[in-house]
């Protein structure tokens, strides 16, 4: 199948009804390990961030609002939801990050869930890793898919090895790529290199279930291309994501870090 748009293009609109909802579902499953991590990782007073395809901008109001850094530009390619909410502190820059980052130098880069959007991850971790002023820190965070073969075969898991299927087709997205993000940074001459994986749990009616239900709905037609799985057993996926019966695992959060060497 050849590739057709980008995120965004396709589907996953921004102005499509509820977009925004989506996605701040994911933040309210990943933005406490996330803002853990950046914690740990020094975030605070004085620190000057980038967020890169911030989104909804709840990292970056979670950076100024709890770990009180002095300033964040977040930068998205459709930045409607960070225009909405202006915050003191908080600069936004709507830019294709892949063909425009912004000047300037800062203690902590951090983006999630866009490089494995990208056709080259490699280069984009290497031109990020630029962005950064001596000792500070790029944070890269990515979905890692738990669905392999030696995985139970359920109604979840044959949507899932669709659904990637289908978006790596049509948008390029390759989760394949995201457990070799440790190696990139170092590639990339970054130091005290790190990671770590959280995989929240599946359960009716949580903020995760949703979200992947919702994005199935978004991405249907390009599941059901597949072949893999067709609409009666996507519906069925839906059901069971919702019901006591589902214990698979959900894709997990890798984040992987690295420092510019001072």
């Amino acid at each position: 199948m050849t590739r057709a748009g980008r995120y965004g293009e396709r589907f996953f609109r921004p102005e499509a009804a509820g977009e925004g909802e989506r996605i701040d579902l994911a933040a309210a499953t990943y933005d406490d390990t996330t803002l853990a991590r950046l914690r740990q990782l020094g975030a605070g007073p004085g620190w000057r961030c980038l967020d890169v395809g911030a989104g909804t901008g709840t990292v970056a109001r979670r950076l100024l609002r709890e770990a009180r850094v002095s300033e964040v530009l977040a930068v998205d390619r459709d930045a409607r939801f960070l225009a909405a909410r202006p915050t003191p502190g908080l600069t936004v820059r709507q830019a294709d990050i892949t063909v425009d980052l912004p000047p300037g130098r800062f203690d902590l880069v951090h983006t999630r869930f866009v490089l494995m959007h990208l056709p080259s991850p490699e280069r984009m971790i290497a031109r990020l890793g630029r962005q950064l002023a001596p000792g500070g820190v790029l944070v890269v965070c990515d979905a890692v898919d738990l669905t392999t073969a030696a995985a139970p075969d359920t109604p979840y898991t044959q949507v899932m090895r669709a659904m990637w299927r289908g978006l790596r087709d049509t948008i390029g997205t390759d989760v394949s790529r995201v457990p070799r993000y440790p190696a990139m940074l170092r590639a990339a001459g970054l130091r005290s290199v790190a990671a770590e994986i959280h995989a929240p749990p599946l359960l009716p009616g949580s903020a995760i279930s949703r979200f992947w239900a919702e994005t199935w709905e978004r991405a249907r037609p390009t599941i059901t291309a597949t072949g893999l799985v067709d609409d009666a057993r996507l519906d069925e996926a839906v059901r069971y994501l919702d019901s006591p019966d589902c214990a698979d695992l959900s894709p997990g959060l890798l984040l992987a870090w690295g420092r510019s060497p001072h």
